[in-house]
């Protein structure tokens, strides 16, 4: 096909006129738009542009992330989830400052080796930085290019990507690969989203769904995710203005964040009570409070969580420290810790702010 075809021509002279004005298209430097597109897996432009530009002024340069504790990396990433992206971002800072010596990666081929990155990270940072005409295929695009070239292909399916990438290396702008994959990714995020505005849609006189009505069938997708069901009785052990938190060391959600005392599993609150005197051996603990639920939905889980404040004596302070993983944090390292946000949004509505 010729440069100017007509999608492509079209897409681009969209997005120039409509894209959103977002700072890391502003630049060609792949460290920060390596970072946006760590920070927009599975996230919101309009959530996640506050955490892109917390962690660009903490660390302007890859150097200044690759030196950081990782205590801090994740600090600054709470809220976000996925946090296993944090610590692939922080180990790729630290391969390129110290074995590239500073320089990133400059093709798909390589940058695609990098930790935490797949195809279309390594697609979007080749193609915008480096003009290599590498396709990238997300969500949005998914649902772009299926409603308008007309792709069933099942996207639930590994293999359905290659006949996305196959259709769109055909069709990307060789002059400017990386304005033709954002504007794809722009216009499946803005205009073709889960509900069409096809009404305002510049593409509409020729796309496959709008002509059948089928806008709601496309893309395709039959793999359903299995929601997991979890139930978390957290003991919030307090003394003396100071709070009993652990480090979570498990292969588990949340490994490397910080939390309370868990006991698992749906128990009536008068068990709960009894497994935590058990459990901790406790000798005159004083129930403050049992919270409401706090509901907290991850990507497979559903969690659901509630916390039993007890006061605990000097004695039963120097015991938990000893046999159990607990550490004593005043409340202003508390808030300091990396911690998940069901414990920030407990922590807030408990006044610990």
């Amino acid at each position: 096909m010729i440069e100017d075809k007509t999608f492509t021509k079209r897409l681009i002279n969209w997005y120039t006129e409509r894209k959103r004005d977002l700072p890391w298209r502003k630049t060609k430097d792949p460290y920060p738009v390596w970072l946006s597109e760590i920070i927009l897996q599975q996230t919101r432009v309009d959530q996640g542009l506050p955490y892109w530009e917390r962690f660009v002024e903490a660390f302007p340069k890859i150097a200044d992330l690759a030196n950081a504790p990782e205590e801090k990396v994740l600090r600054l990433w709470q809220g976000l989830g996925y946090y296993s992206r944090a610590r692939n971002l922080h180990t790729t800072a630290k391969y390129i400052s110290k074995e590239l010596n500073g320089n990133f990666p400059s093709s798909y081929s390589e940058i695609i080796k990098l930790k935490g990155v797949g195809p279309y990270t390594a697609a979007a940072i080749a193609s915008i930085c480096f003009d290599e005409p590498e396709p990238v295929v997300d969500g949005n695009v998914f649902r772009f290019a299926s409603r308008y070239f007309g792709i069933t292909a099942d996207i639930s399916k590994s293999g359905s990507r290659k006949i996305f990438e196959s259709l769109l290396k055909k069709e990307i702008s060789q002059k400017s690969p990386g304005t033709f994959n954002q504007a794809m990714m722009e216009f499946g995020a803005t205009t073709c989203a889960p509900k069409p505005k096809c009404q305002e849609c510049d593409f509409s006189p020729n796309c496959y769904a709008f002509d059948r009505n089928a806008q709601k069938s496309l893309p395709v997708k039959t793999g359903k995710v299995k929601v997991r069901n979890r139930h978390f009785n957290y003991v919030v052990l307090k003394f003396a203005g100071a709070f009993l938190l652990k480090e979570r060391t498990e292969k588990d959600v949340w490994n490397g964040l910080y939390d309370f005392f868990l006991i698992e599993g749906e128990f009536e609150e008068e068990v709960v009570l009894d497994r935590i005197n058990h459990e901790l051996c406790l000798k005159k603990p004083l129930l403050e409070e049992v919270s409401e639920v706090f509901v907290h939905i991850l990507s497979h889980q559903k969690i659901h969580a509630r916390f039993y404040e007890i006061t605990i004596s000097k004695k039963d302070l120097e015991a938990m420290c000893q046999k159990t993983a607990l550490s004593s944090f005043s409340v202003e390292e508390v808030l300091n810790l990396p911690k998940p946000k069901l414990i920030v949004n407990y922590l807030s509505q408990a006044g610990i702010k």
